[in-house]
């Protein structure tokens, strides 16, 4: 009535519908909160598999929101550059078992960087150019970890020493299964595995290892597996065919394959280690690269006449018996000088007399002429005399 507008039930729809259009997008909007157990936005996540997979998004962090179920964790293809203390939040990821870093352009792993994992049993970091790696990234108290794969991560000769001091310290106790192939390795840190009693598999090839003088295989007793393939090995040295046919009981395969292998008396002891077992895989395709004369014969079929090792070559040996045919030499000759002396004694004598005979009087006549030069009454009347 009048110019009131009417109050009655018929109003309500229209108040209700104002209220709800104001709440909806309040409500959308918490709806768009990312809940706990969520994929983040660069990954794909499948909670059935527990697997999240970040590849290729040119990350330069790890997700801080990731998943707590997940077991299975791919981070690769980016650009993470480094992995700092914290990396992984604590007590997030407790059943994290699998983690794969390769190929993230990682340059430094810190310390504390993978301490917050205590299901962690394999952690991939290949194909990535290491210039740091702390021996304590696995924190104080060591890991749980089982395999370790570094392929072609340690190009830098400061991180091989690093690593070398992790594996010492026993941080790594626990490491089954290490892959340190395609990393150009030259020296090995002295005794680098001597800690890894748990060790079984060993990966070395693909390197430039001229030899194994500091690898220490009799430490690792559980050894079951060496690859030491596509190498720089021409020959194991410095009792390395010992090594192996005393190492570990347990060494079952070891491989030798693509070596430029070389034929000379040095590769006999490998040739009889290679005849009387089974361990070198593919040992009979072991061929020799030097010299042209067994080029490409088998090492199964070298024999003494083709090394030319019929009079052993013992080089201290022949040093010593050298020096001892000098020092006789030397007696000798000067035995005979003495002997020569000694026969013309007399002659020597008299030739001694005359000399000294003519030192005396060479001596006299600059003793008078100094004489005269020094008295000028002797000079005048040397003067006077020549007059």
């Amino acid at each position: 009535a009048g110019g009131k507008l009417y109050a009655g039930p018929g109003a309500m729809p229209g108040r209700g519908a104002l209220c709800l259009g104001l709440l909806l997008p309040v409500l959308l909007g918490c709806g768009s909160v990312q809940q706990p157990g969520s994929c983040p936005a660069p990954c794909e996540c499948s909670e059935p598999a527990k697997t999240v997979k970040c590849v290729n998004r040119n990350l330069t962090a790890v997700p801080p929101d990731l998943p707590p179920y997940v077991r299975n964790l791919f981070i690769t293809g980016n650009r993470l550059a480094r992995l700092p203390a914290g990396a992984f939040p604590a007590q997030r990821l407790p059943d994290l078992s699998a983690l794969n870093l390769s190929g993230n352009h990682l340059r430094a792993v810190e310390a504390g960087a993978l301490a917050a994992l205590p299901a962690l049993r394999q952690l991939d970091l290949s194909g990535n150019p290491l210039v740091s790696l702390s021996p304590q990234a696995f924190g104080e108290g060591g890991s749980p970890l089982e395999e370790l794969a570094l392929r072609g991560a340690l190009r830098d000769h400061g991180v091989l020493l690093s690593l070398g001091a992790m594996l010492q310290s026993g941080a790594l106790r626990n490491l089954s299964r290490l892959e340190l192939a395609d990393n150009g390795l030259l020296p090995l840190p002295a005794g680098a595995f001597a800690a890894l009693l748990a060790l079984r598999q060993l990966d070395l090839g693909d390197s430039s290892l001229v030899g194994l003088r500091n690898a220490s295989l009799q430490a690792p007793g559980r050894l079951q597996g060496l690859n030491l393939s596509d190498d720089s090995l021409g020959v194991l040295r410095n009792g390395t065919p010992a090594q192996l046919r005393g190492g570990p009981p347990a060494l079952r395969r070891v491989g030798l394959g693509r070596n430029a292998w070389l034929c000379d008396c040095a590769v006999e002891d490998l040739v009889a280690w290679l005849k009387e077992g089974d361990r070198a895989e593919g040992k009979e395709a072991l061929t020799c690269a030097y010299p042209d004369k067994v080029l490409g014969k088998a090492l199964l079929k070298i024999n003494g006449s083709d090394l030319n090792c019929s009079v052993p070559v013992d080089l201290p040996s022949q040093l010593q018996t050298s020096y001892v045919f000098l020092g006789i030499v030397l007696a000798l000759i000067g035995a005979i000088f003495l002997l020569v002396l000694y026969l013309n004694r007399k002659g020597i004598k008299k030739w001694m007399h005359n000399i000294r005979d003519a030192c005396r009087d060479h001596m006299e006549g600059y003793h008078y002429r100094y004489e005269i030069n020094a008295d000028p009454r002797l000079t005048n009347l040397s003067s006077n005399s020549d007059v």
